[in-house]
């Protein structure tokens, strides 16, 4: 029976997918969720009320929807764009009900969860293991977490994704493979519900496993600070203000939210507000 690698992201997937020509033993089939679940709604989503709401939030992101879901801000209709990341995400969870259906059908399936120490797949691992504590002892994990790794140059470094990793360095993190023990089935499965009823608006990885959640707002301020009198790209605002965070939040959450802050005239722009490469943004006059 092969094995089966879960990952967070298409760039992860890429980078194991790499390692498997270096082990036989290692190589098996790879599943990949898409959805970023460190940021945006989280409440009620094992609902389809809850799903559909998280869904309209990606839209909103994409510019495909009226402002509706997110906090704040008044109805504007967008443009709409040809794909969006909520496609992706109703993926997942047609992913997931085929992943449920094989470990039903296929008693001896071993599953590898990987995880970097990054919100994303660390929010990632609390939904999975939440819905399958029917499977324990056939799920595994591999957590990367504050685990020092060599990089090209043979220089000890210490990752937070996945796709930092070389593919040989793979091969020493397969051993760290334990099963998910019935406690953690039940705790983590606990945290995950923590994380639905908070709903926080971002969710930032401190330490281990321990996600705090955060107002939408949360980078608001440090946008503003980063922004001048002077108009500048908004690509270059967002990376000045992820070049100073341990963990990077995703670049078009920080772009949708340098939208609010033009809608509340806290910044003035110029040219389409599509993504942040499309449109500039500086301090209001005064």
């Amino acid at each position: 029976m092969a094995l089966l690698h879960i990952v967070f992201g298409e760039s992860s997937a890429t980078a194991l997918a790499a390692a498997f020509e270096l082990d036989e033993q290692l190589k098996g089939d790879i599943l990949y969720f898409e959805d970023d679940l460190s940021v945006g709604p989280l409440f009620i989503l094992d609902t389809k009320d809850g799903q559909n709401a998280r869904k309209q939030w990606w839209m909103q992101l994409a510019g495909t929807q009226p402002q509706s879901v997110a906090e704040g801000g008044p109805d504007t209709q967008a443009p709409v764009a040809v794909a969006t990341v909520a496609e992706e995400e109703a993926g997942d969870q047609e992913k997931f009900r085929q992943l449920k259906a094989l470990l039903k059908s296929e008693p001896e399936q071993e599953v590898y969860v990987w995880a970097g120490q990054n919100a994303r797949d660390v929010c990632g691992y609390y939904w999975l293991v939440s819905q399958l504590y029917d499977f324990s002892g056939r799920i595994h994990i591999i957590y990367l977490n504050n685990l020092p790794f060599l990089n090209e140059k043979g220089s000890v470094f210490y990752p937070t994704h996945l796709h930092q990793i070389l593919a040989k360095e793979f091969l020493k993190a397969k051993k760290l493979a334990r099963p998910v023990s019935l406690a953690e089935f039940e705790l983590d499965g606990d945290e995950w519900s923590r994380m639905m009823n908070e709903n926080g608006g971002i969710r930032l990885l401190e330490g281990g496993k321990k996600i705090k959640g955060e107002p939408t707002t949360f980078y608001d301020k440090e946008l503003v600070q980063q922004s001048t009198a002077e108009f500048q790209k908004a690509s270059k605002v967002v990376g000045l203000v992820t070049g100073k965070l341990k963990y990077p939040v995703m670049d078009q959450f920080l772009g949708w939210r340098l939208k609010e802050l033009i809608k509340q005239g806290k910044l003035e722009s110029k040219g389409e507000l599509k993504t942040i490469k499309d449109f500039e943004v500086k301090l209001p006059t005064e």
